[in-house]
């Protein structure tokens, strides 16, 4: 099944993302103010309660004497009708009328309805009540049932007032508390049920404007705590970023940029021990520089100066060399190893004049198209002899096409060679054919050689060390091809100069791989190698079939 495209968010979406992702003050504030307005909100909420259960407390403590009041009126009014009036519609028409005129008066509706024997409901059409009033939905049924008893007393509940006003659209309606009572109609000695319904129109009015007040005094309360949540962090945060730009500018070489000190707080402390550490860098990196000046102007200087007097001890030694056959045996011997060190101290002495090039930047590139493929045929021959001696067959495979490289061709040999003579030094005796394998590969970009050996390998962490100068990790352990310890750094500095790949891979007991990357163009910038640094056929440390060691750890 085919993979899905990755999305990726809009341009705006990242910017934001990296902005949060980078500034602390953005973070700092935006966390403040979450916490914040989840400490308002549960204050305003706990508010907003006491404030309605104030409102409603008060609100039914007035209406419940006021309903008292009313029932108690109603009742003093009955009572004081003539016992001769049989009139029950009558009678009960003036109640009602009565108390809902009352009512239009002072705010509240009013409904009259029974008699509660009779079980029946308020709309029923039995009962007298204020215009418009829609009883159903005004008078709840819980309360209509507690009153459904004679001699119940009187109950109180919260409702919602439903009214249809001429010429609204549709029902309005208000919340409100209604309270319910009887009275005894004297005309049919029956028991009559009287509701008034008073609106909380007041207490909504009065709870949504504290609501506003608290969102009012909310919002602002959130800028202030932006503000000076902001203000607070940028007080510790601009030491902080201006501490980041020193830092960078002090890594980017300007040694002499210091932090600005100003009070005695910690801030200004820290500014402090910054600027002290940054002059005590300072000047280590300059004592550093100035030893290294001075290393590098001392090899430069005994190069220079050893040349003479090894140019008249080569031409003595020359004589020795051409007349040790009239010598003794012992003075005869003692010839040639002279002309064998002179030899390897020729030799380095011109290492260490390549690295003081290298050094003092005065090496140049004599740039050519040059085939690797004929680089590495040249030093197989020339190394051929001292394989032979150590008993090493070297095999070449190669990339079926030319390696093209736009390189500098003595330098490019001199790497090649460095390389197959460190193999031939460390490939093992006596283990599996051909105990050197050079690969060559080559793409569109860049042109590889690798050079593979059989031999003890590279432990841990030495594949980085090998191209240090002199170098050794077993100190004790001769060259056989009488290497100086330089030819490594000096191949190292010579792909640098081409802007190549030097790269080493190694197993204890399963050899090592030395990889060289050249671009096909001068200048061009590597991203890759046409061939692996690690080999296809590296063996699992723990496989019992791997080579064994037979020389000391390099």
């Amino acid at each position: 099944m085919a993979r899905g495209r990755r999305l990726h968010p809009p341009a705006g979406v990242r910017r934001a993302l990296t902005f949060w992702r980078r500034s602390t003050q953005a973070r700092v504030v935006v966390s403040t103010l979450v916490l914040s307005a989840v400490v308002i909100s549960a204050v305003g909420w706990y508010l907003l309660r006491e404030t309605r259960d104030g409102l409603l407390d008060s609100r039914v403590d007035t209406v419940l004497a006021e309903a008292a009041n009313e029932t108690r009126d109603a009742e003093e009014r009955l009572e004081s009708v003539s016992g001769r009036d049989t009139d029950v519609a009558a009678q009960l028409r003036v109640l009602a009328d009565t108390i809902i005129r009352r009512g239009e008066t002072r705010g509240y509706s009013v409904v009259v309805a029974g008699p509660v024997d009779e079980n029946r409901a308020v709309e029923d059409g039995a009962a007298s009540f204020s215009t418009g009033l829609d009883l159903g939905a005004s008078v709840p049924d819980s309360l209509q049932d507690r009153l459904a008893t004679v001699g119940a007393t009187p109950a109180w509940t919260y409702t919602r007032i439903v009214t249809r006003p001429d010429g609204a659209d549709g029902p309005v309606e208000r919340s409100a508390i209604v309270v319910g009572s009887q009275v005894r109609l004297p005309a049919d000695n029956r028991t009559y049920a009287i509701y008034l319904l008073y609106p909380l129109d007041e207490e909504q009015e009065t709870l949504d404007l504290v609501t506003q007040a608290l969102l009012t005094a909310a919002v602002l309360l959130l800028v202030l705590v932006a503000g000076l949540t902001w203000l607070v962090t940028r007080q510790v945060v601009t030491p902080v970023r201006l501490a980041r730009q020193v830092a960078e500018r002090l890594a980017a070489g300007r040694l002499q940029e210091r932090l600005q000190v100003k009070g005695e707080d910690d801030v200004a402390r820290l500014a402090i021990s910054f600027n002290q550490m940054a002059s005590n860098l300072q000047r280590q990196i300059r004592q550093l520089e100035e030893l290294s000046r001075v290393q590098r102007r001392f090899v430069s200087d005994v190069s220079h100066e050893l040349r003479t007097p090894l140019t008249t001890v080569r031409m003595a030694g020359d004589v020795l060399h051409d007349a040790r056959g009239r010598f003794d045996p012992g003075t005869a011997r003692a010839a040639e190893l002279l002309q064998t060190e002179l030899d390897r101290f020729e030799t380095l002495l011109a290492d260490l004049l390549e690295i003081s090039r290298f050094d003092a930047g005065a090496a140049v590139l004599d740039l050519e198209d040059v085939n690797l493929g004929d680089v590495v045929r040249r030093v197989v021959v020339s190394t051929r002899a001292l394989a032979d001696q150590r008993g090493v067959r070297i095999a070449v495979v190669d990339a079926g096409r030319p390696c093209l490289a736009e390189a500098d061709a003595r330098r490019v040999e001199r790497i090649v060679r460095n390389l197959v003579t460190n193999a031939i030094d460390h490939a093992a005796v006596g283990g599996r054919e051909p105990g050197i394998v050079i690969l060559l590969g080559v793409d569109a970009d860049a042109s590889a050689v690798a050079v593979r050996d059989y031999g003890v390998g590279l432990e841990p962490g030495e594949s980085a060390m090998v191209f240090n100068r002199f170098w050794r990790a077993d100190p004790a352990r001769a060259r056989t091809s009488g290497g100086t310890g330089l030819g490594l750094s000096i191949a190292l500095e010579d792909t640098h100069l081409h802007g190549g790949w030097l790269q080493a891979w190694g197993r204890p007991g399963g050899g090592a791989q030395f990889r060289l990357t050249l671009p096909r163009r001068a200048g061009f910038a590597l991203r890759r190698s046409p061939l692996p640094l690690q080999p296809a056929d590296a063996v699992d440390p723990d496989d019992d079939r791997r080579p064994r060691p037979s020389q000391a750890a390099r």
